[in-house]
């Protein structure tokens, strides 16, 4: 169904909300919630379309797969990946999924955004996953900055993940280019990230 917008020149913010309002839903349900709308995720984190399209439906929040499509198009950071008639969320789960990622080898660098608040926590223990299954690093200043600028006024923090890397630790890189790995010790990490 197509609407014309051009009446009131309001369509267009009326289309993006919508289209955060559904990016947001499948991020609760894709990355934590599923069971909430009686889905069940397999074992990488997928599930059929037409089964989350149904299951939203019959909990109140309808969207069309065209809709659907173009979250997944739109989405500056990739959140979801469609394959065939399944999607799931790239990365960024709380629920028990194998995403089936291959080690990688991490650039010498990567980064972390986060705010002063959490500062003196990092310095004792690091950076931990919270209640994700990895800590989420980026391959630039720019990404770390907006991510960190979610919570406040940014902190950006260098990993030395070349370091970290030749000492063992495991590094992963998933399908929208976010850096996993399970946790990283404080003395792998500068304060702020050096420019």
């Amino acid at each position: 169904m197509q609407q014309d917008h051009t009446d009131d020149g309001h369509g267009d913010a009326h289309d993006d909300r919508h289209t955060v309002k559904v990016s947001k839903y499948l991020s609760k349900h894709l990355r934590h919630q599923p069971a909430r709308i009686g889905l069940t995720l397999d074992e990488g984190g997928w599930v059929e379309i037409d089964a989350l399209i149904s299951a939203a439906a019959a909990h109140g929040f309808r969207f069309t797969r065209e809709e659907l499509d173009h979250v997944v198009a739109t989405n500056d950071k990739r959140r979801f990946a469609v394959e065939g008639t399944r999607i799931r969320a790239s990365q960024g789960h709380s629920i028990d999924v194998d995403l089936g990622l291959p080690p990688a080898s991490p650039p010498p660098y990567l980064y972390h955004g986060t705010v002063s608040r959490h500062l003196e926590g990092i310095r004792a223990e690091g950076l931990r996953p919270m209640n994700r299954h990895d800590v989420h690093l980026s391959s630039d200043r720019a990404t770390a900055t907006r991510v960190g600028a979610r919570r406040g006024r940014p902190v950006v923090l260098a990993v030395d993940a070349a370091a970290m890397h030749r000492d063992g630790h495991l590094f992963r890189v998933s399908a929208n280019g976010v850096w996993l790995t399970q946790s990283v010790p404080p003395r792998y990490l500068r304060f702020p990230a050096p420019r």
